[in-house]
């Protein structure tokens, strides 16, 4: 494989172009098997930097890399957001005449271009298939990948042409190719039907650290929207819903409760379709309201948060759309509000093929696990989690707080013993309503009133419904992935009737599952002390340089580089240049601008005696403390509403603890293969104690903070918040 300057090393070009200074993890792996002119399947979450693993390459290589890109807005961000960093690049689509893409073709003849996009359904028509033929082809890049496969929820025919499009050419290039979302039988598939030859295999991990995940079962799902947006009108997001009229209804309550909010599905004209979304992508409009025909290949960097209104049918689809968030690496929140009407919207939406049912089974099992919610994920991709507790999730965070420990076993014996005298002919409808006894016509008309289950337990509907699904998710119970589902005993139904068993689940007491929806929280994961003003500052800066551009503001710096600027205000060139998610390129096109309106904020500052970063002035007697024993999450919720309201992000009871460690109040010890952190005896001494509670055998430790600890922890607050553990 022939290479370009050995000057032109990966890390240089990396630095120079992109302004990056070291490689995400995977992504050198990647590149430097391209280089040796290998075959690579990469598997990264959105967000993880795949474009890098073929873009660095290309520029390396003597010839052109073809980038098989499955939609236009994807090609257009992509060219623009190389065009911007100095990389020759250009594409071709439905979207060019045929003048303009002769002329494409001819500069690329020439040498003008390093990477050309292209849409699979051109790769064999005449007149690109001639110029192909003629090229020097280093590298075809198959982005979006997953759509080659039948087993992935994207399948494209076009892409099934790639292997032929390849075989035509007179000599093989590398064959690349990146998801974000693969199954390990999606991943094979994708190997298999490129005809990669030996290909390195690279699965760089599924999670999205800075995501929290967040699911809620609200009985208004619109006033949960509502609340959870209260405080995110300067921030960009996308609210998918499940069908068209579902976005019409959502996108006209948000603008009339003044959220600047735009739509987009099917159903609208590929005109307005084209205008909102650009709207959307420019800033012109901060949500998006839209079903899952919008998104996909959206290279916007800077969406804060996703929202799924109603359930999606697949994890595939729900974890590639919530890692739409996020893209820059700052934290962001994904919310999916479910109820049990998604169930059956998705069931008339989707196919009955097998596969399609046991993909909406494991969605429904995902919205009603107490479990960890990344674990849960990361389990269904194949990849283990690191713990049990990723602290990043609202079943993590508020495992102390938000849910009991609940002794299910004569609730579980029962509803198998029903399971068992209906012969696991039912639903879980029908088998709450004989548990509870309720009389109506298809108990009757089954004779199900007369078994010796009917009525034997007195739990709303909806607790029944907590538990029957519990049992689902741990083999007690197994669902039926079908149209019509119905529930069976699972293979550890007979260890639940054993005289000794004891059943175990964490539930929403009582008084929160009345309240549910009332209340939401945005969580931050990590506490960036920005100056907000500079921030804004900066922000309307680039903003009208995009718009003098015809530009996204993205495109000429993501949110985390406005960020980093706000942090290390440099105030030369050279300085600039340090700046993460600088290259060269804009440092010389933007450097200036950028310089000046940072040196006059800190001019404006000093002027004003005051500091262009300045501290939060903490004022702990506004904490509020208790007489009684609380739990960490309970006390950095007290502390987070100071937080909040000195316009600061939050702290996480993890951070508290890792602090405390640091100051020898609590120590890490190690269980097997799981960590916890207890109080020592200073900590003892300063009021932190233990309970531990017996869970199927297993001491589960929960640390509580007397009034005094609660105390000493307030006070060092502002320590806390610079703390980095």
């Amino acid at each position: 494989m022939n290479k370009g300057s050995a000057q032109m090393t990966a890390h240089g070009i990396l630095k120079e172009y992109f302004g990056y200074d070291s490689f995400r993890e995977g992504q050198e792996e990647l590149i430097q098997d391209i280089l040796s002119g290998r075959d690579v399947l990469g598997i990264m979450p959105t967000g993880a930097g795949k474009s890098l693993c073929f873009q660095v390459p290309a520029m390396i290589f003597d010839g052109v890399t073809l980038v098989i890109s499955p939609l236009i807005s994807l090609m257009k961000d992509q060219i623009h957001a190389l065009t911007q960093s100095g990389v020759p690049a250009a594409f071709i689509n439905s979207s060019l005449t045929d003048r303009q893409i002769s002329k494409a073709l001819n500069n690329a003849r020439n040498g003008a271009y390093k990477l050309i996009y292209i849409a699979p359904e051109r790769l064999l028509s005449g007149e690109f298939l001639s110029f192909a033929q003629a090229a020097n082809i280093s590298m075809l890049a198959v982005d979006e990948a997953h759509c080659i496969s039948q087993w992935g929820q994207d399948f494209r025919p076009s892409y099934t042409q790639i292997p032929e499009f390849v075989a035509k050419l007179q000599i093989r290039p590398v064959v690349s190719a990146f998801t974000a979302t693969a199954t390990p039988r999606v991943k094979e598939d994708i190997a298999a039907k490129l005809e990669q030859k030996n290909p390195t295999v690279l699965v760089s991990g599924f999670d999205r650290p800075n995501l929290f995940f967040d699911i809620k079962h609200p009985h208004d799902k619109f006033s949960a929207l509502a609340e959870f947006l209260s405080d995110k009108r300067d921030r960009s997001g996308i609210v998918y819903c499940a069908t068209r009229a579902t976005v019409e209804s959502v996108c006209e309550k948000l603008n009339q409760a003044k959220h600047n909010a735009s739509r987009y599905h099917a159903g609208l004209a590929d005109s307005e379709r084209r205008e909102n979304q650009d709207d959307f992508l420019h800033d012109r409009v901060q949500i998006m309201v839209a079903t899952n025909a919008f998104g996909m290949g959206i290279d916007k960097s800077n969406v804060s948060f996703v929202v799924h209104y109603n359930m999606p049918k697949d994890l595939e689809g729900y974890y590639q759309e919530a890692g739409r968030a996020g893209r820059d690496g700052e934290p962001a929140n994904c919310l999916l509000l479910y109820s049990k009407g998604d169930v059956s919207t998705n069931l008339f939406l989707i196919s009955d093929e097998q596969q399609n049912l046991n993909r909406l089974q494991e969605m429904e099992r995902f919205c009603t696990t107490s479990d960890c919610l990344r674990q849960f994920i990361l389990n269904y991709f194949g990849e283990s989690a690191k713990t049990e507790n990723c602290g990043n999730c609202t079943n993590c965070t508020n495992c102390e707080t938000a849910f009991e420990i609940a002794d299910i076993t004569i609730d579980t014996q029962q509803i198998i013993s029903c399971v068992i005298r209906m012969k696991e002919r039912f639903g879980t409808r029908i088998l709450v309503d004989v548990l509870r006894g309720k009389r109506n016509a298809k108990v009757l008309n089954f004779g199900l009133d007369k078994l010796s289950t009917f009525g034997i337990n007195n739990k709303s509907a909806a607790h029944l419904g907590e538990i029957i699904n519990h049992l689902i998710n741990e083999n007690y119970l197994v669902k039926t992935a079908e149209k019509f589902p119905i529930i069976k005993r699972g293979t550890r139904a007979k260890e639940a009737l054993s005289p000794d068993a004891q059943i175990f689940m964490k539930a929403k007491p009582q008084a929160m599952r009345l309240q549910s929806d009332k209340k939401y929280a945005a969580r931050q994961s990590t506490l960036r002390p920005v100056n907000t003003a500079l921030f804004a500052a900066l922000k309307a800066l680039r903003l009208e340089i995009a718009n003098e551009q015809g530009l996204p503001a993205f495109v000429i710096f993501h949110d985390s580089t406005l960020t980093d600027m706000c942090l290390k205000l440099p105030s030369t060139p050279e300085e600039f240049l340090n700046v993460s998610g600088v290259g060269g390129v804009k440092a010389e096109k933007y450097g200036a601008k950028f310089l000046k309106k940072i040196g006059e904020f800190i001019a404006d500052a000093l002027e004003a005696n005051i500091s262009p970063t300045p501290p939060p002035d903490f004022d702990s007697s506004k904490i509020e403390t208790l007489a009684e024993n609380i739990t960490v999450s309970i006390l950095a919720d007290k502390i987070n509403c100071h937080l909040i309201e000195c316009g600061y992000d939050k702290i996480t009871g993890r951070r508290i603890n890792d602090w405390l460690v640091s100051k020898g109040h609590m120590a890490i010890i190690s269980k097997g293969t799981k960590t916890a952190k207890t109080p020592t005896e200073e900590g003892a001494i300063l009021g932190i104690t233990t309970e531990t509670r017996e869970i199927r055998g297993e001491s589960t430790q929960i640390n509580l903070f007397n009034e005094n600890a609660q105390k000493y922890v307030v006070t060092n607050v502002q320590e806390i918040v610079n703390f980095s553990p």
